[in-house]
């Protein structure tokens, strides 16, 4: 397979890899860079760049400082920089970002919201953080309430007496 000129090497630092035919489920932390390029359900936080490879197939939300998408990804993403989506990737669910880069065949199929350094730890933060707030459904508001008048009230529904229709 072309590379296109990609460099997989994190340059000075350690890196995270989960290789091509590999499937995972569960949760992963981690405080360094993570390149995903098999299949992984769950949830993946980084302190660091998230790269999902050409091959790769992510089954929930990640959490990332920045990341590079080339594969497939439904879920939503939470960037507290810069998301980068690649020609090739296939993105389903909604994006909370600070920057973004989206290559000409990308696909996008969610909401995208641009949001702050600030609103990124808001977020993100504490034990149950406010990404998975779910607001309680608003009660429908409409008045289905109708009153009756006389026979002047002139209702839209109301067929007038033969003696109201005029001659033509």
């Amino acid at each position: 397979m072309a590379n296109f000129g990609r460099n997989d090497e994190v340059i000075g630092g350690e890196n995270s890899r989960i290789s091509a035919g590999t499937t995972i489920k569960g949760e992963i932390k981690t405080p360094t860079d993570i390149k995903i390029d098999g299949t992984f359900e769950g949830k993946v936080t980084s302190d660091a760049k998230v790269t999902i490879g050409e091959n790769a197939v992510i089954k929930g939300d990640i959490v990332c400082n920045d990341a590079d998408l080339w594969g497939q990804v439904n879920g939503n993403l939470y960037v507290k920089d810069t998301l980068s989506l690649k020609d090739t990737c296939v993105v389903e669910g909604d994006l909370h970002i600070r920057r973004l880069s989206v290559e000409l065949d990308a696909k996008f199929n969610g909401n995208c919201k641009m949001i702050t350094e600030a609103d990124f730890q808001a977020l993100t933060a504490g034990d149950q953080p406010a990404m998975y707030d779910v607001p309680e459904p608003e009660e429908p508001k409409y008045d289905d309430s109708y009153t009756v008048g006389g026979p002047s009230a002139g209702s839209p529904f109301s067929v007038p007496a033969e003696e109201e229709i005029p001659e033509a």
